[in-house]
């Protein structure tokens, strides 16, 4: 492995997807370093989902080549825990809380064997840290949408995966919710683990993560978020001008 690969988690190369022969990401260059919170941020139909659904293998690539710690996979295992949408769930699935978490370990044990206690334990240690220890016995279904998101982080924290890859993570939440990831995501990028996550709240995009991707289709700028995240790229991205940097108040500790 080269110096410069070992810098880097993912690299996406010349990535172009199409939906019924509509480009929906042109051409994108971008690579995610390792042990570093990044955001890609763009306005809607930019293609920012579509992106990490390509780096998860979940939708073809008509061009380019995914790589994740220097090996082009087509769908990764093991190295990354996917977060979804918390909408494209389906919430009305009979099982509780510690079940739902405990699916996390799936993957690592395989089609014949069933998840034992160690498997039920790494959910509770999850379930702890994403502040959800008095639900476990809580059926899904009855559990808000803050709460929801929540337990999908800590599905895919038992995973142990060195890349978590999240989809709108902070969207309909409540502030403590938001709060509790933003922690957790810092412990993970402490830890040395990364953190790939579309993100739509411009005023918060400094404060939580270290780099940021600007996509609209095509990739705008990319990098340290003191570097790339100003108002030129912003209004790049988003077309005529972007406020945001001067009405952005000064953030508060998380």
């Amino acid at each position: 492995m080269s110096e410069d690969t070992a810098e880097w988690a993912i690299e996406v190369e010349d990535l172009t997807v199409a939906y019924a022969d509509d480009p929906v990401l042109w051409d994108v260059d971008v690579k995610v370093p390792r042990a570093k919170k990044m955001a890609i941020v763009g306005p809607n139909g930019a293609g920012k989902s579509t992106l990490i659904k390509a780096i998860l293998g979940l939708v073809p690539a008509v061009a380019g080549e995914v790589r994740v710690f220097g090996q082009a996979l087509r769908r990764p295992r093991g190295e990354i825990a996917y977060v979804p949408q918390r909408a494209s769930l389906a919430w009305d699935f009979p099982t509780d809380v510690e079940d739902f978490v405990t699916m996390g370990t799936y993957g690592q044990l395989g089609w014949w064997r069933r998840p034992g206690p160690a498997q039920r334990e790494a959910a509770r240690r999850a379930l702890i840290q994403v502040g959800m220890q008095d639900f476990f016995a809580r059926p899904i279904a009855e559990l808000s949408g803050g709460q929801q998101q929540r337990i999908l982080l800590a599905r895919a924290l038992v995973q142990e995966a060195p890349i978590l890859i999240l989809d709108e993570p902070f969207q309909g939440v409540d502030a403590p919710t938001e709060r509790a990831i933003v922690g957790v995501l810092n412990q993970l990028a402490a830890a040395g683990k990364t953190v790939l996550a579309v993100h739509h709240d411009l005023q918060t995009v400094a404060e939580y993560f270290d780099w940021v991707a600007l996509l609209n289709v095509r990739l705008i700028n990319a990098g340290q978020v003191a570097r790339v995240f100003n108002e030129e790229n912003l209004r790049v991205t988003f077309g005529g001008r972007v406020g945001v940097l001067a009405e952005r108040p000064t953030p508060a500790r998380v």
